[in-house]
């Protein structure tokens, strides 16, 4: 029982150790793996690669997520998954999705702000 107390009090003082960053991590666990080596994308990432300055982003990417994640529940029936990661310097639970998921061009053509960017999609031969 007394082994038992210490181990369990060891691991409480060293997550009071650890980082706010590391702990978040630990949270998302393989998730941010994935994020990290770029094989999920946040919604402002996809805006980023359109081209799109950086205030346009931060006006566009709390809607434009939205619409993203009502494409995904509508096409899997399901929440999308979801990663802490920071924006604007605090820890925020964000949906991240493939790159090439069909639910960016679904949010964008929902997403009434972004007709005027003139963003059109067309499959590759």
């Amino acid at each position: 029982m007394l082994r038992t107390v210490t181990a369990i009090r060891r691991t409480i003082r060293a997550a009071l150790a650890a980082t706010k960053p590391l702990r978040y991590t630990a949270l998302s666990g393989e998730i941010a793996a994935l994020v990290a080596s770029g094989r999920l994308i946040q919604c402002s990432e996809y805006l980023r690669r359109l081209g799109l300055g950086e205030t346009t982003i931060r006006s566009l990417r709390s809607w434009f997520g939205r619409y993203a994640a009502r494409a995904w529940r509508t096409a899997n029936d399901r929440e999308p998954t979801r990663v802490w990661a920071i924006v604007d310097g605090e820890y925020r639970h964000v949906a991240v999705y493939a790159p090439t998921s069909s639910v960016f061009p679904a949010a964008t053509a929902c997403y009434k702000r972004m007709r005027t960017f003139n963003i059109r999609f067309e499959l590759a031969a």
